[in-house]
């Protein structure tokens, strides 16, 4: 079996500008994603697809690939997600499975990247994501009207203690695994086959504002 780890990188990033090239704990964002993918001998092609040229070279700089430039049409905030993957799985052929790995989970390793391909080999399953277990369990979320009025999004006791609580997991975007077979016919990356892949939430930092960064930061520094 051969894997393609494709990692989607555009250039109009909004929550924190250009953060894909902005560096943090010494390198560029991307860069520990192409790293880490580099890293293992189970993935035959590492790439990028960019509709952005600085990112494009950053990116072959660390030892990606840029076959190509995604159109304008597949970049932009509407964007379905996996738009872009039909698309790279598209124009490069010849792979059997595709493991998206999104460049805002710096924390991710080659470690975890090869235990999710292991899993995908002994299971069998045509796809994987990896979870983690939230901070807060959803036993304890609320909405909130316009008068401020609190209603559970869950039923059942509140003073529960934590250890007490079930077990639930959240995806934390680092790992997407799929059979590519799998994936055109299903068009997405998570259904009814799909299996978790656990990681740490030491592991999970997904970053979305300057919070999250300074988070991963301060863990990548660690």
């Amino acid at each position: 079996m051969t894997v393609l780890a494709l990692i989607p990188a555009r250039g109009g990033s909004k929550g924190i500008a250009r953060k894909n090239v902005r560096p943090i704990a010494g390198k560029p964002l991307i860069v520990w994603t192409i790293e880490a993918a580099l890293g293992s001998a189970n993935i035959a092609e590492v790439v990028v697809s960019t509709d952005d040229p600085e990112i494009a070279e950053v990116a072959r700089a660390a030892g990606a690939s840029t076959p190509f430039i995604r159109p304008a049409e597949l970049a932009r905030d509407e964007t379905p997600g996996i738009d872009p993957v039909m698309h790279a799985i598209a124009v490069v052929p010849g792979h059997d499975a595709i493991l998206l790995l999104q460049p805002t989970s710096p924390l991710r390793t080659t470690a975890d990247i090869d235990a999710c391909l292991a899993l995908a080999a002994t299971s069998g399953a045509p796809s994987i994501v990896s979870v983690s277990e939230p901070s807060t369990h959803p036993q304890w979320i609320y909405r909130m009207d316009s008068s401020q009025h609190l209603e559970s999004i869950m039923h059942g006791d509140k003073g529960i203690r934590r250890q007490d609580l079930p077990k639930v997991y959240a995806l934390n975007g680092a790992i997407y695994y799929a059979n590519i077979a799998w994936l055109q016919h299903e068009k997405q990356l998570c259904g009814a086959a799909t299996l978790g892949f656990e990681m740490p939430p030491e592991r999970s930092v997904d970053i979305d504002t300057m919070v999250d960064w300074a988070l991963a930061e301060l863990l990548l520094g660690a």
